[in-house]
């Protein structure tokens, strides 16, 4: 098998031939009356004027001999089959194309519209001219690109070789205009925040850093969707806000974990949780329905239905049921055994990291869908508590639980909503408390954000923030994050 250097080498000279011959490899336009869909699309109609029309796209395919070719064109719309016979083209053309044209080539096609005997559309060759010409092949069909990485890229040879790949980021886009339309049927304003910040609020998690020449100082990469900003605009009197953008978190790649991805999130003035939770359910059944046609799903080994009723999961309960860990009363030193002994590895070295990890071993067991409640106030300093007697399912709460919900599916957490803290004298506690994980190396507790509780000190109406984000599409979609990204971060290859 020759190397890569050997069919640069082999392409080169086929380039220095068209240059000869006097065809522009690289021209800036071709001749292209419409897309190789709307070709397919209007074919009886031009087949029948035999009008000539010129098509375009990269050749995927070429075979026959002698006086006649066939070649596959795919523009990216469609595929479709174009005729070269040597007794249409004149015989300068005819030779230049087999000595020159190699699979992968972009090329363009004038001619005229007909079926073959076999009933297949194509195009009748009549001249043709050079769109870009290829230096190096495209992976073999069967082969491809077999390592993850070097997919992952070199996406655009992905995306040429596997084309269902490409309408997996169709159904994305159309996943974020049916979020953004839904919304904003409900009457919610989107609105954009800052991506730099002094301070990273709104979730737990590794900021990257940069420096800001003009002022000299230090900043962050957001790590949430403007959650502290939009909680400004309750108090300024936006009742309804949500933002679409990236976010940044420095922590290992897995999954369902990315150091930049898409999250949307939404504030709502004047709900709580529990309107929350409705509006949730009915914005994911529906992204179900209009992305994928369906609300049933099997991924990463479970089974679940969008439309059936999401019951209610105690957090503590559950960690019970699975672990028989009391989070309440246990001791720190009891709840790393019991990790070491379900042989779970953790970071941090402090009550909030035990219990939050704890809980992602038993979430990985359910299927879903729910809603996860009754989260200790140690793991949401976000969230406003719930008051005695009123907690979900029933069960008398006290003051060390918080009124927030998260969707679980397939085993995974997919979102995270609350009743948001507006008590400025809990929020100016918690946020001590966070401090202090920093100082003691915690790198995802919550940096304080003191002008954010002054916010506080003027007054935040009652408020249901909401965020989730690309693993939702993972999920559905039935793939690891990173393979639902377009150009996911990868190693460098050496």
């Amino acid at each position: 098998m020759a190397s890569l250097e050997e069919l640069n080498a082999a392409r080169t000279l086929k380039l220095e031939a068209l240059r000869q011959f006097g065809m522009d490899s690289y021209p800036a336009k071709v001749p292209r009356t419409f897309s190789l869909a709307d070709a397919r699309t209007g074919f009886a109609e031009y087949e029948k004027s035999v009008k000539p029309v010129s098509l375009a796209g990269r050749v995927m395919a070429i075979r026959g001999q002698g006086a006649i070719l066939f070649l596959v064109l795919d523009d990216g719309t469609a595929t479709f089959q174009a005729v070269v016979k040597k007794d249409t083209l004149s015989p300068e053309l005819f030779d230049l194309l087999v000595r020159a044209v190699d699979i992968g080539d972009i090329i363009s096609i004038t001619g005229t519209l007909f079926t073959t005997q076999r009933g297949e559309q194509s195009i009748l060759a009549t001249s043709w001219t050079m769109a870009t010409k290829s230096l190096l092949p495209l992976p073999e069909k069967w082969h491809g690109l077999a390592d993850l990485d070097e997919k992952l890229r070199k996406r655009y040879l992905d995306f040429i070789m596997e084309p269902e790949m490409r309408d997996l980021f169709k159904k994305k886009a159309k996943f974020w205009q049916v979020t953004r339309k839904f919304l904003e049927d409900e009457g919610f304003l989107e609105v954009e925040t800052p991506t730099l910040e002094l301070t990273t609020g709104g979730a737990e998690a590794t900021p990257f850093m940069t420096h800001l020449n003009d002022f000299d100082m230090d900043v962050f990469l957001r790590i949430s969707i403007g959650e502290l900003w939009q909680k400004r605009l309750m108090a300024a009197g936006f009742p309804k806000t949500f933002e679409i953008g990236r976010a940044y978190r420095n922590e290992g790649t897995s999954p369902e974990h990315a150091q930049e991805f898409t999250n949307l999130e939404f504030y709502w003035a004047y709900a709580d949780y529990r309107d929350g939770m409705e509006l949730v359910t009915r914005l994911y059944r529906k992204l179900a329905l209009e992305v994928f046609g369906r609300t049933k799903f099997t991924a990463r080994g479970f089974d679940f239905d969008l439309a059936d009723e999401w019951k209610l999961i105690d957090y503590s309960e559950e960690i019970k049921r699975q672990t028989g860990i009391d989070i309440h009363t246990v001791t720190d030193m009891d709840l790393q055994n019991k990790l070491k002994e379900l042989g779970v590895s953790y970071e941090g070295a402090n009550r909030e990291r035990f219990i939050d990890t704890i809980w992602k071993y038993c979430r990985k067991n359910i299927a879903g869908p729910a809603f996860l409640v009754n989260h200790p106030t140690i793991v949401a300093p976000l969230a406003k508590r719930v008051a005695a007697g009123g907690g979900e399912k029933g069960k008398v709460q006290g003051a060390d639980t918080v009124q927030m919900f998260q969707p679980i599916i397939a085993g995974s957490e997919i979102g995270r909503g609350y009743s948001e803290l507006n008590d400025p004298v809990d929020q100016r506690k918690r946020f001590e408390e966070q401090r202090k994980l920093l100082e003691k190396g915690d790198t995802e507790a919550m940096m304080p954000d003191w002008d954010f509780v002054e916010m506080l000190d003027h007054g935040m109406p009652p408020t249901c923030g909401f965020g989730f984000g690309e693993r939702l599409f993972a999920v559905l979609a039935g793939k690891p994050l990173r393979e639902a990204q377009l150009f996911p971060f990868v190693r460098p290859k050496k």
